[in-house]
C-alpha cells in the first residue's frame, strides 16, 4: 500500500501486534485452547473436504460472541462432523491477520480496520470477508467529575485501544467533526488521544491518568463499573444505529480449496446468531462461560449485563459501513484511499441464508464479481 499515511496506519496496527497475547501458543500468534468436552464428534460423522481440522480464531471479548457461543454450544463441531474444530484466541487484529496469512488459522472473527489493512496490504490477495457477526458495542465513557458534556471532552485525555484501530479512527473522526484538530500519529492536539491496551485502560481510568475512553465492550462497561459515565454510544452516529464491529474472514486459498468447510462454519455462525437473538439470557451466559474458559475469569453481572445489551448480532456484514470506516481513516490521515473492490465474497453466506429461509445480504459494491 503506497504513501506515508498508509505506512502510519500499518505501523499503528503492527505495533498492537506486539502486545501480550492471552497465553503463548505453539503457533506463536494466539492462545491454543483446550479440547472441548461438550463438542464430541457424532457417531458416523465424516470429514469435510477431507480435512482433519479447521482452525478458527477469535478475540476474547463480547463483540465476538458469535464465535464464543458457537464454540461453547458445540455448533462449529456439529457442522464440521469428523473434521475437528480447533481454536485460537487473540488480543490483537494484526496478530490474527499474521496467523491467517501463515496458515495458523483458516477462518477468523475480526474487526473492520484489521480486515481492511490485511486486504489492502496484500493487494487484495490474503483474505475475504465472508460474513458479518456483530454491530455496535462501542462507547465513549468519561469521568463525570471532569467531563459533563461533549464539549468538555476538548482538552482532556481520551484513550483508544491502538493507533489506527477501529475505535481510534472513529474517535479521531468524531473529534474532527467537532472542529478539533488532533495529530493522528502523536495523538496531540485539542484533545489528547492516549493509545492504551483495553486490558489496562480500566486501571488507567481508575488512577486518573486518562479522563475517558472510546472503547468496545466489555471495556466500556468495566469503566462504568469504576465510576465512569457513558457520554456517547457510537451507534447513535450511524444510520439505523448499525455499524460493523466484527466480521468473519477467511484465507483466500482455504476458501478456494475447501468451500464445504467454509460453508459448515458459516452455517454454524448463522445458527449461533439465530440462537443468540432468540435466547439472549442463555446466550449471554454461554458467552461468559466461554470467556471464563479462555481467560480464566468470567465477567461480573454489573459488567456483562450492560455490555451485552449494547451489541447487536447479525449475519449481515454491513458492508456500506466498512467503506465509511475506511473513508474515516483516510480523512484522519492514517490511510490513503484503499481499493476495497472484491474484499467481500458473500456467495456461501447467501446460500446458507437462503437454505435457512433468511434474506440475502449485500456487499455494497465491494463484492467479488
Amino acid at each position: 500500500m503506497p504513501a506515508n499515511r498508509s505506512k502510519l496506519f500499518r505501523r499503528g496496527l503492527a505495533a498492537f501486534a506486539a502486545l501480550p497475547l492471552l497465553t503463548l501458543a505453539a503457533c506463536g500468534y494466539g492462545s491454543e485452547s483446550k479440547n472441548d468436552d461438550t463438542t464430541k464428534v457424532a457417531a458416523g460423522a465424516k470429514k469435510i473436504d477431507g480435512l482433519d481440522s479447521v482452525k478458527i480464531g477469535y478475540f476474547g471479548n463480547l463483540t465476538h460472541a458469535t464465535a464464543l457461543v458457537g464454540r461453547e454450544q458445540g455448533l462449529f463441531q456439529k457442522e464440521l462432523g469428523a473434521t475437528k474444530a480447533d481454536y485460537a484466541t487473540f488480543n490483537a487484529g494484526p496478530s490474527e491477520i499474521e496467523a491467517l496469512n501463515s496458515g495458523s488459522i483458516d477462518i477468523g472473527w475480526i474487526g473492520p480496520s484489521p480486515a481492511i489493512n490485511g486486504y489492502t496490504k496484500s493487494n487484495g490477495k490474503s483474505l475475504k470477508i465472508i460474513g458479518g457477526s456483530a454491530s455496535g458495542g462501542v462507547k465513549l465513557v468519561v469521568n463525570p467529575k471532569k467531563i459533563s458534556s461533549l464539549k468538555d471532552v476538548k482538552g482532556k485525555r481520551i484513550a483508544t485501544p491502538q493507533l489506527g484501530n477501529t475505535q481510534d479512527v472513529a474517535f479521531l473522526n468524531w473529534a474532527a467533526e467537532q472542529g478539533w484538530k488532533v495529530d493522528a500519529q502523536s495523538g496531540k492536539g485539542d484533545v489528547t488521544v492516549v493509545r492504551s491496551d483495553n486490558k489496562v485502560t480500566p486501571d488507567a481510568f481508575k488512577a486518573g491518568s486518562i479522563d475517558g475512553a472510546w472503547v468496545p465492550e466489555p471495556t466500556a462497561s468495566k469503566l462504568v463499573a469504576e465510576g465512569g459515565k457513558v457520554l456517547l454510544d457510537e451507534s447513535s452516529l450511524w444510520p439505523d444505529r448499525k455499524f460493523v464491529i466484527t466480521n468473519i474472514i477467511v484465507r483466500q486459498a482455504f476458501l478456494k480449496e475447501h468451500p464445504k468447510a467454509v460453508e459448515a462454519v458459516l452455517k454454524a455462525s448463522v445458527e449461533a446468531n439465530k440462537w443468540i437473538n432468540a435466547n439472549p439470557d442463555q446466550a449471554k451466559a454461554a458467552a461468559n462461560k466461554q470467556l471464563a474458559a479462555d481467560s480464566g475469569k468470567a465477567l461480573p453481572a454489573n459488567v456483562l449485563d450492560p455490555a451485552w445489551k449494547s451489541i447487536q448480532f447479525t449475519d449481515d456484514p454491513l458492508a456500506s459501513t466498512l467503506n465509511t470506516e475506511a473513508a474515516h481513516a483516510v480523512k484522519a490521515g492514517l490511510l490513503d484511499k484503499p481499493d476495497l473492490k472484491g474484499i467481500y465474497d458473500l456467495t456461501i453466506l447467501n446460500k446458507v441464508l437462503k437454505a435457512a429461509g433468511e434474506s440475502p445480504v449485500d456487499a455494497a459494491g465491494l463484492g467479488t464479481s
